[in-house]
């Protein structure tokens, strides 16, 4: 398949419409008033039904294909748009809804997410369960019309601002590890939610803490069979390891920064660092290729695949960008920023380790 021949009408409408429409000078998404600038853009794309061009009308988007989506992915991100506030919601949390929502859950819950009315945080890992996720003691309990949810999650991306959560709670204490886990959809302003922002580096709180304490969550805000969480979860993984979070176009765009960098600054004689910028622009080209052989196969196992390749690669575009900066890097901004962010890459999404096991068992069939 040749993308670049793909509904040209659709590319040439999608650029130009980003080239009338990106805004510029953003605060960071991490802030109050940032977040709350990043929710305006999502509204302008969903007034041009482009928050979620894939989703059907009725919920907000164009009914694309996915070879559009990926076009609509390369134009955003080359034209220097802003990081999507809403990912949480669009790109994680909606592929699950589709795949095990109710059709009640889906006219009631997608609309407002491609409106951005609600952006949601995640809200997996806890004190003792990172990338151990079967290992979380948070718990939800029966009562009259619902579920009340008590425990703690940390780490939860865009938990300080954000409207609402999904995670998984244990509803079955006696059950084994990865059964009687259920997925619950919450409102992080609910009675008996306290929700402490993790001020990072820079100071500025990307997660947050969420304490819950006997917060009732109705019965119509479970996802999935009560008892069967862990399969729904998997779900929403393996949209964070693969296509969905990180398409394409947000490597190609940055290779071809980095390529435009080089021309700009590097040294012709230097041929070790000239070839690590080749090896980063080939590495964003050959995942394309990946993305376009594989568009027709579920996600499974070789998400975790996915996932080490474009943690790597983004890792490689930024350093190698610092490395032809040198000591510039430190007033670098958008390429110091993406390096510092690009460091959590083989964290967030199940550990790189972890990853590298799943690989190991699950694709490639190796022993434990």
């Amino acid at each position: 398949m040749d993308l670049d021949d793909t509904d040209l009408e659709f590319r040439h409408e999608i650029r130009a419409w980003l080239s009338e429409n990106v805004p510029t000078g953003l605060s960071s998404m991490d802030t109050a008033d940032g977040f709350e600038q990043h929710r305006e853009w999502e509204r302008t794309l969903a007034k041009a039904r482009l928050s979620a061009v894939s989703w059907p009308a009725e919920h907000g988007g164009r009914g694309a294909s996915l070879t559009e989506w990926l076009v609509f992915e390369e134009e955003y991100w080359a034209a220097g748009a802003p990081g999507r506030v809403a990912q949480n919601g669009i790109f994680l949390l909606a592929p699950t809804l589709y795949a095990h929502g109710t059709e009640e859950q889906q006219a009631r819950l997608l609309p407002r997410m491609a409106r951005a009315d609600d952006i949601w945080a995640q809200a997996w890992s806890e004190p003792e369960a990172g990338s151990d996720l079967a290992a979380i003691r948070s718990r939800g309990v029966r009562t009259d019309g619902g579920w009340l949810l008590s425990g703690q999650k940390t780490w939860s991306s865009r938990a300080a601002f954000a409207d609402r959560g999904f995670g998984l709670f244990r509803t079955e204490p006696e059950a084994e590890r990865h059964r009687g886990l259920t997925y619950f959809l919450f409102d992080l302003r609910a009675p008996g939610v306290t929700v402490r922002p993790i001020p990072q580096l820079d100071g500025e709180a990307g997660f947050a803490e969420i304490f819950l304490d006997e917060v009732f969550v109705p019965d119509h805000d479970v996802l999935g069979e009560p008892g069967a969480g862990w399969r729904v979860a998997m779900s929403t993984a393996g949209n964070e390891r693969g296509l969905s979070l990180r398409s394409p176009g947000r490597f190609c765009a940055a290779a071809d920064r980095l390529l435009a960098l080089w021309r700009e600054v590097g040294d012709p004689s230097d041929t070790a660092l000239r070839n690590k910028v080749l090896d980063a622009w080939m590495g964003a080209r050959a995942y394309r290729l990946h993305v376009l052989g594989s568009l027709d196969r579920p996600v499974g196992a070789e998400a975790s695949v996915t996932k080490l390749f474009w943690s790597q690669l983004d890792l490689a575009l930024h350093e190698t960008a610092l490395e032809l900066l040198g000591p510039a890097a430190e007033l670098a901004g958008p390429w110091l920023d993406g390096y510092l962010f690009a460091l959590a890459g083989p964290i967030y999404a199940g550990t790189n380790e972890i990853q590298r096991n799943v690989v190991a068992e699950r694709v490639l069939g190796l022993p434990r």
